[in-house]
């Protein structure tokens, strides 16, 4: 809340001017993105989704996405969910059936997070070797 009562400062808030550009301000939308794509469970899970264009289980999602733990994967699904960027779906049956895949939203972030795992695998084998290099002369 900031100085008036009722009134949020949450990111994406209706009643909330986005203060565009301003890292630093809490109610900048491109921080809040950051704050969500920027675990690399939640980057994993949007291009893993965006890879098969449809829609997948959760076991399905859990072995695809190897060293995730269930409850990290449920909590990562969860926030994408809330956000808007993935859909779950229930198929009736017994035991009950649930798919998940990604909204056109989710979609479009997709395609910025492919190219951050594109500069990834050109650029990180010069960082390793960067870093190999500082941490002898330091």
């Amino acid at each position: 809340m900031d100085g008036q009562e009722g009134t949020s400062r949450t990111p994406g808030h209706p009643g909330v001017t986005p203060h565009r550009g301003d890292l630093f301000d809490a109610a900048c939308p491109t921080r809040h993105l950051l704050d969500r794509v920027g675990t690399k469970w939640t980057t994993m899970l949007v291009l893993t989704l965006d890879r098969t264009g449809g829609e997948l289980r959760f076991a399905e999602l859990k072995r695809a996405m190897t060293g995730i733990s269930q409850k990290m994967l449920t909590q990562t699904l969860r926030a994408l969910e809330r956000d808007g960027l993935v859909t779950r779906r229930v198929e009736p049956s017994v035991p009950p059936r649930v798919f998940y895949g990604l909204t056109a939203r989710g979609a479009s972030l997709a395609r910025p997070l492919s190219q951050l795992r594109e500069w990834a695998e050109t650029h990180m084998p010069q960082v390793l070797l960067d870093q190999e290099a500082f941490d002898r002369s330091h």
